[in-house]
């Protein structure tokens, strides 16, 4: 049989059934390219078989048409449409639809069986071998035309009765399903808004595809139409569904279910399951939640803590602490700070434990311990010099280091503190170095002076024999005094003529100083500074009182000293004089200086050279300071950076707010006493110097000139290390200040700014000068005094009334000289009855400046006419007379 000889019959891949024929050459058979269809009661049909040609080639379709007995041409039916199969004008509908997966199995199968059937009957009249292809499956087997289409009508009523069975199923579950949706929002319609939203956001129902009905597809109602309904009668129209009302059995699907289920007969969960489920999870949560039980928590208080912070860290709620602390009687807002102990009273309130720490706990540990006897080592003294200005102290440093310091002070005077070691010859007393600290001797640098006593083993209190005991040696022996170090005592410029060193012993009695010649147990050396008389033994004074002292220090521990001076330089930026206690300083160590940290990059000794480490008693320049530090600070080393950095910003912390509170204004009552007393007039100044000793005696200076004055005073605004900026010159042209400016200059852009503004700019180098420039200044914003002067009297002779005018007085000047514009008395019986000025004075009928004594004249008061005969007036004026402080 060849391949043109066959008859193909089968299923392809969109779903169609097709039928492919090849004329049989047998007799009585049908023509070529038909097919002979037999139906009830004798009726026959013959099928034309068409191929189509383009897109059959591509899919291997081939479409059906149909010629009935009179030789027309019918094509066949599409998908989707009505076809009526039977006989004697009876009609069945069905529908061709596009096969799902069920039914091409149960088609496949059936056409198995009859592949089957046929190999066990004869037939008569047999085709050409058939081949049958399902989804990819071939089967071959002959079968005869009526069988074949017996067959097919078949499969396709048994297709409509399950469709009609799964139509009416599927109405049944919709009917169930809308009475308990209903019955189910009528039960709960209170509280299911959340949910509603909820089960939206979920999705209940997948969204429907574009161009999908509503519940069911449109070939269903027209099956369902052609089925249970006469042709041609409308459909009723689906009942309207209440808002949000979504069933299970709509028309949305998700591509999952449409890949896998084409029918969407699946069974899924409704929307009144989902919100039930919803609810539920919500109250187990909300139970959940309320069974928990509370976390004790260990909550770590500070000295000041705000509501916010301390909520947080009890892992409460702002609103709970505002309520504890509403019942405690404190009324507080979420971002108000409360007191360490109100804190601690919420937190116990609360149930959480307590743990109190302040904030100066950081530098706790901070020091290290103390030496042991065997790790200590002896040192060199530390001798600080002291006494009245121009006694010849930095001569007798120069005459010991052999050196020209006092030559380059501006004034001849000392304006800053020093620090200098010198190398003896040889060892004595187990010493072969000495440090001394060479201190100013002005009224204005006590701080220095009692920072040198504080820092110091040994005062050497240098009296001149020819001035003797003077205010600053008074204080110098003070401030040793309060230090507990013992003094020696230098009677310098010995040389001179007038010296009297007997007579400075005595004085000495009177400060409870009493010295060895005197029945004492003070040493005192008479020396000549100039001359070097006295030197040597002044050196061996000091090594005995040091060897008594037994000064010994550990250097093998980190490094532990003081800050004499501080100062900012050009190119090396902050560098302080430091002098190491105890320990070593070494390059690259860590230090903390008061609020300021850095890292040591360099040493450099008394003489300028750098050296890599700097034991105890030895002074040194350091550089490496973040900032310039306060003299007198204590330097420590420190093992890390980051303390360093910690310690030094706490301590700025705690010099922000004593500087605050320092500055705040007074109370309301201390506010009302100034009102009623008069403004406290400022002068404002800003201070800039050199070193930081220097700028500290200046503003302690300027700010004692207005203690004795109840109505000015000195307000300084900065007083700062470094030359002037235009930020200086900002602020001073915000405040209306002097710029004070001592041995330091201001910088170009500063210059033109402060030109430019207004802003004065003074520049000293000797701190007398600016101290007297301040003072007078503070005395221009004295008010004046105010001193009534006599000018003299006139008699009144005769009173006279003029029209338009009034009351004019005759009189005759009896003394002195009286001038137009000046104060007037006018008394009668030597009583002050009115005190005015005149509106008048002539002389005939001329308007003159001054009468004088023996002359008339006519005078007029400014509005007051009770004037009479015999009355006296008295002229005076007021003068004023500048105050000084």
């Amino acid at each position: 049989m060849s391949e043109q000889e066959k008859k193909l019959l089968s299923l392809g891949g969109n779903k169609k059934l097709e039928l492919k024929t090849k004329p049989v050459s047998t007799e009585g058979a049908v023509p070529a390219g038909s097919v002979k269809q037999s139906f009830s009661h004798g009726r026959t049909n013959t099928v034309m078989v068409e191929k189509k040609r383009g897109a059959a080639k591509k899919t291997g379709e081939v479409s059906i048409a149909a010629t009935d007995q009179r030789g027309s041409m019918v094509k066949g039916p599409e998908p989707g449409t009505s076809v009526n199969l039977g006989g004697r004008g009876r009609a069945t509908s069905a529908v061709i639809r596009n096969l799902t997966s069920e039914e091409r199995d149960a088609r496949a199968r059936a056409l198995r069986g009859a592949v089957l059937d046929h190999d066990r009957r004869d037939t008569e009249h047999v085709l050409p071998d058939a081949q049958i292809s399902i989804g990819g499956e071939a089967a071959t087997a002959p079968l005869t035309r009526d069988t074949l289409r017996q067959r097919e009508l078949e499969e396709l009523r048994r297709i409509q009765e399950q469709e009609k069975t799964e139509g009416d199923r599927r109405r049944v579950e919709d009917a169930a399903r809308g009475r308990d949706l209903q019955s189910t929002r009528k039960g709960e319609a209170s509280g299911r808004g959340a949910s509603n939203m909820t089960a939206a956001r979920l999705g209940d129902s997948p969204a429907r595809p574009a161009g999908a009905p509503g519940r069911r597809g449109a070939a269903e109602e027209e099956e369902e139409g052609g089925r249970g309904r006469k042709p041609g009668r409308n459909t009723p129209a689906a009942p309207r569904r209440a808002p949000g009302d979504q069933r299970r059995g709509g028309g949305r699907i998700t591509v999952t279910q449409a890949l896998t289920d084409d029918e969407g007969g699946g069974r899924r969960r409704s929307v009144a399951s989902i919100r039930r489920r919803i609810e539920r999870e919500r109250r187990e949560a909300m139970q959940g939640q309320q069974e928990q039980q509370k976390i004790v928590r260990d909550v770590v208080i500070p000295e000041a803590i705000t509501v916010q912070e301390l909520a947080n860290r009890m892992a409460e709620r702002g609103a709970d602490v505002i309520k504890a602390l509403m019942k405690m009687g404190v009324m507080a807002t979420i971002t108000q700070t409360i007191d360490a102990d109100t804190a601690e009273l919420v937190t116990a309130e609360l149930g959480h434990r307590v743990k109190r720490v302040a904030e100066a706990d950081i530098e706790t540990g901070f020091a290290a311990a103390a030496d042991t006897p065997e790790m200590l080592k002896a040192r060199p003294p530390v001798v600080t010099v002291m006494g009245h200005v121009d006694h010849g102290k930095t001569s007798l440093l120069d005459a010991l280091r052999h050196t020209s310091v006092v030559a380059g002070e501006a004034g001849g005077i000392t304006q800053h503190i020093g620090a200098y070691q010198v190398v003896l010859p040889e060892a004595s007393h187990g010493f072969d170095r000495i440090t001394f600290i060479d201190t100013p001797g002005h009224a204005a640098f006590t701080e220095m002076r009692s920072r040198g006593a504080q820092i110091t083993d040994i005062v050497i209190l240098v009296v001149a024999a020819d001035d003797g005991i003077k205010p600053q040696t008074i204080e110098a022996i003070n401030h040793a005094k309060a230090a507990h170090v013992p003094i020696v005592v230098a009677i310098n410029k010995i040389d001179l003529p007038a010296a009297k060193p007997d007579r400075v012993r005595q004085e000495l009695l009177q400060h409870d100083i009493q010295v060895e010649e005197m029945g004492g147990d003070v040493l005192s050396v008479e020396i000549s500074a100039k001359t070097g008389r006295g030197l040597d033994k002044l050196r061996e004074a000091i090594l005995l009182q040091a060897e008594i002292l037994d000064l010994k220090a550990n250097p093998d521990r980190p490094a532990e000293g003081a800050v004499v001076e501080a100062k900012l330089e050009k190119g090396r930026g902050a560098v302080a004089t430091v002098l190491v206690r105890r320990g070593t300083l070494k390059v690259g160590d860590i230090f903390v200086t008061g609020s300021e940290s850095g890292k040591v990059r360099a040493l450099i000794d008394d003489h300028g050279k750098n050296v890599v480490a700097a034991g105890p008693a030895m002074p040194v320049e350091v550089i490496g300071f973040n900032g310039v530090p306060v003299a007198g600070d204590e330097l420590t080393v420190v093992p890390d950076e980051g303390k360093a950095r910690e310690i030094a910003e706490f301590r700025l912390r705690r010099k922000k707010t004593l500087a605050a509170a320092a500055s705040q204004r007074g109370t309301l009552e201390q506010m009302l006493e100034n009102i009623k007393a008069g403004a406290v007039k400022e002068f404002a100044v800003l201070i800039k110097g050199d070193v930081h000793g220097s700028i500290e005696a200046i503003k302690t200076a300027l700010v004692k000139l207005g203690d004795d004055s109840t109505e000015v005073r000195v307000r300084v605004l900065d007083a700062a290390v470094g030359a002037v900026t235009e930020s200086d010159v900002t602020l001073a042209k915000a405040s209306q200040a002097l710029i004070i400016g001592f041995n330091v200059r201001a910088n170009s852009q500063a210059r033109e700014m402060a030109k430019r503004d207004g802003v004065e700019i003074r520049y000293y180098s000797i701190i007398y000068n600016v101290i007297d420039d301040v003072k007078q200044a503070l005395s221009g914003l004295l008010a004046p005094t105010l001193r009534e002067k006599f000018l003299g009297n006139a008699q009144i002779l005769q009173v006279f009334n003029i029209t338009k005018v009034g009351k004019v007085a005759g009189c005759k000047v009896t003394e002195g000289v009286v001038k137009r514009g000046a104060k007037v008395r006018l008394l009668r019986d030597n009583v002050v009855i009115h005190e005015g000025t005149l509106k008048t004075l002539k002389r005939v009928k001329d308007e003159v400046k001054e009468v004088r004594e023996g002359l008339e004249c006519g005078m007029a008061f400014e509005n007051y006419d009770n004037i009479e005969t015999g009355d006296t007036i008295e002229c005076f004026e007021m003068e004023e007379i500048a105050r000084q402080l």
